[in-house]
């Protein structure tokens, strides 16, 4: 879940969340989470679609492949 991060230490989160806090202020800190949480979310879902649907393809080609070989040989 945190590779996209990457080495985050700790006074690097504090200086992130700081700074998020001026911008957004206290009051809508927590709607900015949750809008960022569900944009995380919802982008993990579509990748993970993106990979199934090539999954679905490549092992679709293979099985052609497969048939096609097999079919010529005899």
């Amino acid at each position: 879940m945190f590779g996209l991060i990457g080495n985050v230490g700790p006074w690097e989160l504090i200086l992130i969340l700081t700074i998020a806090l001026i911008i957004f202020g206290p009051g809508k800190l927590p709607e900015a989470g949750k809008a960022i949480g569900r944009a995380m979310n919802e982008f993990k879902k579509a990748s993970t679609g993106i990979q199934n649907e090539i999954r679905e393809a490549v092992s679709l080609d293979e099985k052609d492949s497969k048939d096609n070989s097999s079919a010529s040989s005899t």
